[in-house]
């Protein structure tokens, strides 16, 4: 058995055919069969069996997958540390963040990665769901992530950043665009932009809401900041989203709101970290984090 076998296997079972894992390694369709039937011959089980929907990991298969996702995690790991002793970081990162989280931070800090260790491939995708989020932490898959509470300290070191402080984002003209800042019941009136239910920035808009005894009026729910800070600057309703998830063009629209609302951002990384985890860890930390005494974070 070869780790190339073991990266097939969990190409296919993600995938759900041999095609698209093949489409998804850059290889010959030829090859993943090949492949897939020797390690199936050489385990003497069957790994996959044909359904109406694609490929499907048998349960022996499932169990497999399982260590072999574990076995090409450690190696990728051990690949990137030896390269760092000369030096040079290589190997694929992959970072995920709570939706909204480190919107500004993050692509600056990895910028700064890929600019220093060229040869480091960084995927990153954002996770609105906090247990999708700690499911995918959980099965060790997950080099970083970015999230807004502790992290199991079983399967991750927690790193404190700072806060990330919310603002409220008014359509233009709206009437206390004029106020420094916008004490939330005052919008008790307003519709609401929201987040998709269960979603980080949701359940931190929703408990905003609760504190200041709010139930206003839901005009639309959406899944990215971007799309519900349009949908407020042109006057459909007001959201609350993460300061630094505002582009400039729309931060004249933004106003903090009192009682102030912010979240702690947590970076989580394994106790085992190897070099590039933890080079994307420091740069982090060079990032400015918002860190106010005046602002209680949401429970």
């Amino acid at each position: 058995m070869s780790l190339r076998q073991y990266e097939y296997a969990l190409a296919v079972a993600e995938e759900g055919s041999v095609t698209a894992a093949a489409e998804l390694l850059r290889v010959a369709q030829p090859s993943v069969s090949q492949q897939i039937r020797s390690l199936e011959r050489e385990l003497g089980v069957t790994l996959f069996t044909r359904t109406p929907t694609g490929l499907v990991p048998t349960a022996v298969g499932r169990a497999f997958l399982r260590e072999a996702e574990v076995a090409v995690n450690a190696s990728r790991r051990a690949r990137a540390t030896a390269r760092a002793g000369v030096g040079e970081l290589v190997g694929e990162l992959l970072v995920a963040a709570q939706m909204g989280l480190g919107t500004r931070q993050l692509p600056s800090a990895l910028s700064e990665l890929r600019r220093r260790f060229p040869q480091l491939e960084v995927t990153v995708f954002e996770e609105p769901n906090p247990a999708e989020m700690e499911r995918l932490g959980r099965r060790g898959v997950l080099d970083l992530v970015l999230v807004a509470k502790t992290c199991d300290e079983g399967n991750a070191v927690a790193h404190h950043l700072g806060d990330e402080e919310f603002v409220v984002v008014l359509g233009a003209g709206h009437r206390l665009l004029a106020r420094d800042r916008v004490d939330l019941r005052e919008l008790a009136e307003d519709p609401w932009v929201r987040f998709d239910r269960d979603s980080t920035l949701d359940c931190v808009m929703q408990d905003a809401l609760r504190d200041n005894e709010l139930a206003p009026a839901t005009v639309a729910r959406v899944s990215q900041t971007g799309t519900a800070i349009r949908c407020a600057a042109h006057g459909l309703g007001v959201t609350l989203v993460p300061a630094s998830a505002v582009p400039h063009d729309y931060v004249h629209l933004t106003r903090p709101v009192s009682p102030a609302v912010s979240q702690p951002v947590i970076a989580g990384l394994r106790h085992a970290a190897d070099p590039a985890e933890l080079a994307l860890l420091d740069l982090l930390r060079q990032e400015t984090w918002h860190r106010s005494a005046s602002v209680s974070p949401v429970p």
